[in-house]
């Protein structure tokens, strides 16, 4: 027997409504949201290192040279995790240079493989992706030439995300649901 029901997504609309807003709040004040995501990183990096300490004193004894893989990745994430959280401004550089160099690799697959492009989906798409990552790496160059350009797409984008997210997340609430 399926029964059917409409349930209104209160936890959804909440949710929905923090992310518009901490969407636009990342797009005005982007400097302290990516402060805040370096240090979230940092934290992130600590906690790790710390459960790869663990697993490595736990396991050492059981296993072999496998666990000091661990313990040097433990090491290695703890002290990268105090530098993040020590120095939160040498992590922003270090994305403001991490993501133009991912763009400009990206673009460049992406027009190494044009030919197969061409023939497997046609001309049109052929043209939509050679000016796309050819504008892609421009922008690539630009944003290493211009760090700050890097910092201010990464709070964008993260901020059109987040608001997208939200939006979704508003819908799905709106949306009625049927439980089996």
């Amino acid at each position: 027997m399926m029964k059917k029901r409409s349930v209104f997504g209160w936890l959804e609309l909440v949710l929905g409504i923090a992310l518009v807003f901490f969407g636009v709040f990342v797009m005005a004040r982007t400097d302290t949201a990516l402060t805040g995501l370096v240090i979230l990183y940092g934290l992130t990096a600590v906690v790790t290192g710390v459960m790869d300490i663990v697993l490595y004193v736990k396991t050492e004894r059981y296993i072999g040279f496998a666990p000091t893989l661990s313990l040097v990745a433990g090491i290695l994430s703890v002290m990268a995790g105090i530098m993040l959280l020590v120095y939160p401004d040498a992590g922003k550089w270090i994305m403001a240079l991490l993501l133009p160099i991912w763009f400009i690799a990206h673009c460049i697959s992406r027009l190494t493989h044009l030919h197969i492009i061409r023939i497997t989906v046609g001309n049109g798409y052929y043209y939509v992706t050679l000016i796309m990552n050819s504008i892609g790496l421009v922008l690539g160059c630009m944003m290493i030439i211009w760090p700050r350009l890097s910092l201010f797409a990464i709070g964008f984008l993260i901020g059109a995300y987040l608001i997208l997210a939200g939006i979704d997340s508003i819908l799905m609430a709106f949306s009625k649901t049927e439980a089996r």
